[in-house]
């Protein structure tokens, strides 16, 4: 049974991760930060308790991070699912003001770095040997066509320059963990209808989630460092 660590599991995209790495019979080490607050997850935990862990774990927390990686130290991990990330304040908000160029609020901008750029490299190094001791020997984090500098339309800046950044940063872990059989790669899910995405955007989590997951089964050592959508289109950086 090949396992699974995904981080930001409470819900959206985590959520939809974990739900269909269980019902692949996938082994789901699912992390969020404050799990007695996540009802879903724990339903699908009960529902399937021979397949789930659930672990707290706030990723912008780094002895916490090595003390899970401590925890489970000895326990393959086939793939490493960096998943949560946060988006800050919406340009279409009002308190928005933050992420505009002319009124930008940098501790904003430098909560938003550590959660979605510092937490999956932090990652990446706490759970290396576990990854290198799985099968598969993946590491996957989720990125957004946000971060393309060729696709950029301006403003957002806190969210942009945060996948901008973790883009560069796993295409450079790519190179750097080649060596030991590990396979790194970024996916953008696409436009989807989760609290982050909100409720006009484009795609349903059950298809975006099964288009990564596909291309994740896919992936192989000579596409490592690679870009995506969820439907496999191919991003520029």
């Amino acid at each position: 049974m090949p396992t699974v660590l995904i981080t930001g599991t409470n819900r959206g995209l985590g959520l939809e991760f974990t739900r269909q790495y269980a019902a692949d019979g996938w082994q789901v080490l699912a992390c969020c930060r404050k799990p007695d607050e996540a009802e879903a997850l724990h339903s699908l935990a009960a529902a399937r308790p021979s397949d789930m862990r659930i672990f707290p774990l706030d990723v912008t927390d780094f002895s916490a991070i090595d003390d899970l990686a401590d925890q489970l130290r000895g326990e393959p991990i086939d793939l490493l699912l960096n998943n949560a990330g946060a988006m800050g304040p919406k340009p279409s908000e009002q308190k928005a003001n933050g992420q505009l160029f002319g009124s930008i609020n940098y501790d904003i901008w430098q909560d938003i770095i550590r959660i979605n750029t510092f937490a999956p490299v932090k990652m990446a190094e706490a759970f290396m040997d576990h990854v290198a001791a799985g099968t598969q020997k993946k590491i996957v984090s989720i990125s957004s066509v946000l971060g393309s500098i060729a696709e950029t339309y301006g403003n957002f800046y806190a969210y942009r320059t945060s996948k901008a950044a973790l883009n560069m940063a796993m295409a450079s872990l790519s190179k750097d963990l080649a060596a030991r059989g590990i396979i790194v790669a970024v996916f953008c899910p696409g436009w989807v209808k989760t609290d982050m995405g909100g409720p006009q955007a484009e795609i349903m989590p059950e298809v975006s989630i099964s288009g990564v997951r596909r291309q994740i089964a896919q992936l192989t050592l000579e596409a490592s460092g690679s870009f995506h959508r969820y439907n496999e289109d191919v991003l520029s950086w």
